[in-house]
């Protein structure tokens, strides 16, 4: 039970006079203590996904004509619908568990997936010049996806140990850890989650209370680490060239940022409606990686920004709940989820605006995409677990009253 739960029972007072039944079930104590308006949040977003995964759907359908895409257009819709379906139920199971339950849940899942991600080269299946994916029967994934919020709160935990013993080496083995993750990752190539995780730990750093020299450090750093991936890594290279325009001479015509912004800015303030967009059929991965390009066709530029909003809400609602938390692991395991969703979803809209260079990288429960929803879920499940609270505890100027044994 999380710290602070409910306890069946007893009856409890003082919360602007309400009174709280003396028998509870397990589902009645997660609803009082759950962050009932994030969840709401994550609901609109999934919400959003899937009218938008239905408006893309046509267009991946032709991009991949094969004979069931071809008698139903709306299959990724469809499918999408099995993913949440799928996804939802683990992200409540998940919000359910005790704190100390759910870390272990999150070391256990970072142990296995990053076995998974070593295996990626000798199992893995390239698709469109990445390896990325593992076939098993019946169903592919993507380790990477299922790596990160379990990562994030795994250094979270090891980060917090600083606290109880000054001179554990837990940010050396934090950097090591994610040296390894991230050289595992440009092998691939994948920058984008290259980017995501070291920007995750990075904050996690900040937050622990690192100095500001070594975090300067760490920036100096970063920025050689750039120059040296810009001159030796050729994937990198090149997305950053087409990017900057660079790579005029081999050009073949419009990249895939330059197609991604004229779809976005195609319909306007208010779209040209829903089924309406043609900018759309000119995308690769519309459905994915470019599926905030096709809302801003078919909905419009203030569809964007509703969506950026609601993005910016889900943050500033879980910084705002962390403002009287006193455990330094729960700070940093949801701070860090809440990073790593919010600049996952930056960096996918930079993309579509043509801010970022490409990156192949999903807008979180928007795009479509089994590993992605699950592994989404997953992440907003641990992060609720971590934010339960009960709601009549004194962290206010109304005073709890414990009656019975």
């Amino acid at each position: 039970m999380a710290s602070g739960s409910f306890k069946p029972g007893r009856l409890v007072k003082g919360f602007r006079g309400k009174t709280v039944p003396r028998e509870r079930t397990a589902l009645a104590i997660w609803f009082w203590e759950i962050d009932r308006v994030l969840l709401s949040l994550i609901a609109v977003l999934i919400a959003i996904g899937l009218v938008a995964v239905a408006a893309a759907s046509p267009v991946a359908a032709i991009d991949r004509s094969t004979s069931e895409i071809a008698v139903n257009p709306l299959i990724y819709f469809y499918r999408q619908l099995m993913w949440v379906g799928i996804g939802l139920p683990v992200m409540l199971v998940i919000s359910m568990l005790p704190r100390t339950q759910a870390r272990r849940l999150a070391l256990g899942m970072t142990a296995f997936f990053l076995l998974m991600l070593l295996l990626v080269p000798i199992l893995g299946n390239t698709i469109n010049g990445a390896k990325r994916w593992i076939d098993l029967p019946g169903m592919r994934f993507q380790p990477s996806e299922f790596l990160k919020p379990a990562f994030v709160v795994t250094l979270a935990w090891l980060l917090s140990l600083r606290g109880k013993d000054a001179n554990l080496p837990v940010i050396p083995l934090s950097g090591l850890l994610t040296a390894i993750v991230a050289l595992l990752l440009m092998r691939q190539p994948d920058l984008g989650q290259t980017v995501i995780f070291c920007a995750v730990w990075g904050a996690l750093l900040l937050l622990s209370g690192v100095s500001m020299r070594a975090i300067g450090g760490l920036v100096a750093g970063a920025m050689g680490l750039f120059v040296l991936t810009y001159i030796f890594y050729e994937n990198g290279r090149n997305r950053i060239n087409d990017f900057l325009g660079f790579n005029v001479a081999t050009d073949t015509g419009p990249d895939q940022v330059d197609l991604a912004h004229k779809t976005i800015t195609n319909g306007g303030f208010t779209g040209v409606g829903p089924g309406g967009g043609q900018a759309k059929f000119n995308l690769p991965e519309a459905h994915t990686d470019y599926i905030f390009s096709v809302i801003g066709e078919e909905f419009g530029l203030l569809a964007c920004i509703g969506i950026a909003i609601v993005y910016l809400a889900i943050v500033v609602r879980v910084l705002l709940r962390l403002l009287d938390e006193e455990d330094s692991f729960i700070i940093l395991a949801a701070a860090g989820l809440t990073t790593e969703f919010g600049l996952q979803a930056i960096i996918n809209m930079g993309v579509n605006a043509h801010i970022f260079p490409s990156k192949g990288m999903t807008l979180p429960f928007i795009s479509y995409g089994g590993s992605s929803m699950i592994a989404l879920c997953i992440g907003v499940g641990l992060l609720l677990a971590f934010t339960r609270r009960n709601p009549f505890m004194d962290r206010s100027p109304y005073v709890v009253k414990w009656s019975g044994r």
